[in-house]
């Protein structure tokens, strides 16, 4: 079978999952769009560095910090600073409630803010102290307290598609999903909130869909093997140009698990599957046919169903109307391409084109991927009549390190960027 439209990942307010609609090769029942929200951490004592030691009073120099003494309506995203001597440095900061609970939070790794853990409370006052260091040593100390607006009526709606404790492909990338999405002014903004850490270390950058419903974080390569990704979106109150407010933070830790690569050649008809590296399995394919070709690029897992339905009886064209049991589903476009059993055609597997843009196999050789792959293995497809649409999928591997880097709202590094905090 072949590819049909998407229906898209719908993304709920306070929801902790969502489904995407199958509307490709095939039709609904589909499941898999992955979102969570982490849960926001209890409150405990914690400064974002060190102070200096023991320094004589009189050479403690007035701080400014943000916010300001007495600021009213900050936003609960709002981050600790104070205004330091070119040079100078944060070393230390303590936020309280009015009922004397420390804050939890870090220092960013920059310097240049204080971060709390979690959202502040809306409506409630704040106690901040600053400690620094100026560029000849004197220590610098300043204290303000604060208050949080009310909650805002108009909020957006936002996504993370990734679990805790579960493991994915080396190619899944950090999704976050916007709606409406974000207004290209505020992405720089939005974009600072948004952290990524992975153990061991890699630097990796975010990229922007142009319509900024979604932004990709990745590495310059797949990640490395058993890479543990921690995620936070800290989108929870920040205010944006067109008046709205991000609505929650959301948190993942996820693992990476071995390296599982399909690599289709469209000339030979086959898919050679690599693991860790290593050629496991060759098998013959059927692709698109001229009329409804398959896309050529790396694509990523986003989806398996071991069962489903492909209905295409909405489709404009009579000749792709169909509906169709479907067994060994693994989607790779949000247009509706698969991986999937294709029984009617075996016999052209290997020697043709016949399908609506899917990746046909066997019954067996589809049963043996699916038992295999996980959400977020890589599979390219090489040699079609079509190239593969930035954002038809997660795209964020069908660009080249230099290319993917151009789609982030802050300057990268050319090795990319490390963690925030």
């Amino acid at each position: 079978m072949g590819m049909f439209a998407r229906t898209g990942a719908r993304v709920g307010v306070l929801v902790l999952t969502a489904s995407v609609a199958l509307a490709g090769c095939g039709s609904d029942g589909g499941k898999q769009a992955e979102f969570v929200q982490g849960p926001t951490p209890a409150p405990s004592s914690s400064v974002g560095g060190v102070s200096g030691g023991p320094v004589d009073s009189a050479s403690v120099v007035d701080l400014t910090v943000s916010p300001a003494d007495k600021a009213k309506d900050r936003p609960v995203s709002t981050e600790i600073s104070g205004k330091l001597p070119e040079g100078g440095k944060l070393t230390e900061v303590s936020l309280t409630t009015a009922g004397g609970d420390q804050v939890k939070g870090s220092l960013r790794t920059d310097g240049s803010s204080w971060v709390p853990a979690a959202p502040l409370k809306y409506g409630a006052k704040y106690t901040a102290t600053v400690v620094g260091t100026g560029p000849g040593g004197e220590r610098h100390e300043g204290t303000s307290s604060f208050t949080t607006m009310a909650k805002p009526s108009s909020m957006i709606t936002s996504g993370l598609y990734l679990f805790d404790d579960k493991s994915y492909g080396v190619a899944m990338p950090v999704v976050a999903e916007f709606h409406p999405g974000i207004p290209k002014k505020d992405r720089a903004a939005v974009q600072k909130r948004m952290f990524v850490k992975t153990d061991p270390p890699q630097p990796g950058a975010w990229h922007w869909v142009s319509n900024g419903t979604q932004a990709y974080y990745r590495a310059p390569e797949y990640w490395k093997p058993e890479t543990t990704i921690e995620v936070r979106i800290a989108l929870a109150g920040i205010p944006l140009s067109n008046g709205r407010y991000g609505n929650v933070d959301r948190k993942a830790t996820a693992k990476i698990g071995r390296s599982f690569e399909m690599k289709v050649d469209n000339a030979s008809k086959k898919m050679t599957v690599y693991e860790n590296g290593q050629v496991v399995k060759t098998m013959p394919v059927s692709l698109g046919k001229k009329s409804t070709p398959s896309s050529s690029g790396t694509m990523v897992v986003m989806e398996k169903q071991a069962a489903t339905v492909f209905d295409t009886t909405d489709d404009p064209n009579p000749e792709n109307r169909y509906v169709t049991d479907i067994e060994f589903a693994q989607r790779i476009t949000w247009g509706g391409e698969y991986i999937h059993a294709a029984p009617w055609s075996v016999q052209h597997q290997g020697q043709r084109n016949v399908s609506h843009g899917c990746v046909n196999v066997s019954t067996e050789n589809a049963k043996w991927l699916f038992e295999r792959t996980r959400v977020g293995d890589p599979i390219t497809i090489t040699g079609t009549e079509r190239k593969l649409a930035a954002g038809n999928g997660w795209t964020a591997w069908n660009l080249d390190w230099a290319e993917f880097k151009k789609g982030s709202a802050l300057p990268v590094p050319e090795e990319g960027a490390g963690p925030a905090v």
